[in-house]
């Protein structure tokens, strides 16, 4: 490395201007004819999206995905007539969010609400915004722990400020008394201040068999479905779908195996 070149890195990673040290590919790539504006421009640009890129992958980080989705991976041809394409590419711009808006996902497992939760999640990140994913059963473990550590206060208030709180999975396993005054509280604080999705398994008529207080649940439906999309995903399991059409391939490969063999 000749001293120009490492003067030039050494000032690029002092000034925190990580893409500038890359200035001799840019070079090579805008060609003979660039000029020296050119130069600049496309130095301040890759910096740019480079830390567009680092902020967002950060956002993803903090929030908590328990792996990543995205609507393009979705098979919309599994959504029934309640929920049309178009309206999840609505949902994707993330309007919702800027407009205090829930989402609610109720259907039979194996619809894909885990998927399409994460994958609104994602595009909420890459819009600036502050996301927190939760397993239903998981955050109320957590709250108890943190009410009985003298902490929960500081969990409530990370859990109020995020932008879009994702709680995930809300089906068969039953909350206690303390867990289900809990749960409500964190929904109950983001009223009016931030958007929550929430996935279900269970229909709101049988919420009851989930939290111990039947006053509880009708103040918790009240609030979650205040300025909300309820979003019907009922059908048949896309992951029983996927098995059948999988074994159904498995069964004719064999039976061609083995006509090929008889021949």
């Amino acid at each position: 490395m000749d001293p120009t070149e490492a003067q030039i890195k050494l000032y690029a990673k002092e000034l925190k201007l990580p893409t500038f040290s890359h200035y001799d590919e840019i070079l090579k790539h805008l060609g003979t004819s660039a000029t020296y504006t050119d130069l600049i421009i496309t130095l301040m640009s890759n910096e740019l999206d480079a830390r567009r890129d680092g902020r967002v992958a950060r956002r993803v980080k903090a929030a908590g995905f328990p792996y990543l989705k995205t609507l393009d991976e979705f098979d919309m041809k599994q959504l029934n007539k309640s929920v049309s394409p178009a309206f999840l590419n609505e949902l994707a711009s993330c309007q919702f969010v800027k407009d205090g808006r829930n989402i609610i996902m109720i259907g039979n497992p194996g619809r894909g609400k885990t998927h399409l939760a994460i994958a609104l999640g994602v595009k909420a990140c890459y819009e600036s915004m502050r996301v927190i994913y939760k397993n239903a059963a998981n955050l109320a473990n957590e709250l108890t722990e943190a009410q009985n550590e003298h902490r929960l206060g500081k969990l409530l208030k990370t859990l109020a400020a995020a932008d879009l709180l994702i709680l995930d999975d809300i089906s068969y396993i039953c909350f206690n008394k303390e867990e289900s005054e809990l749960l409500f509280k964190v929904i109950s604080d983001r009223t009016e201040l931030g958007s929550t999705i929430i996935t279900t398994n269970v229909p709101f008529s049988k919420w009851n068999e989930l939290f111990e207080s039947n006053a509880l649940v009708g103040a918790l439906i009240d609030r979650i479905t205040y300025k909300a999309y309820v979003l019907d995903m009922n059908g048949e399991s896309y992951r029983l779908q996927q098995s059948k059409l999988e074994a159904a391939g498995k069964a004719k490969d064999t039976k061609d195996s083995d006509s090929a063999a008889n021949e």
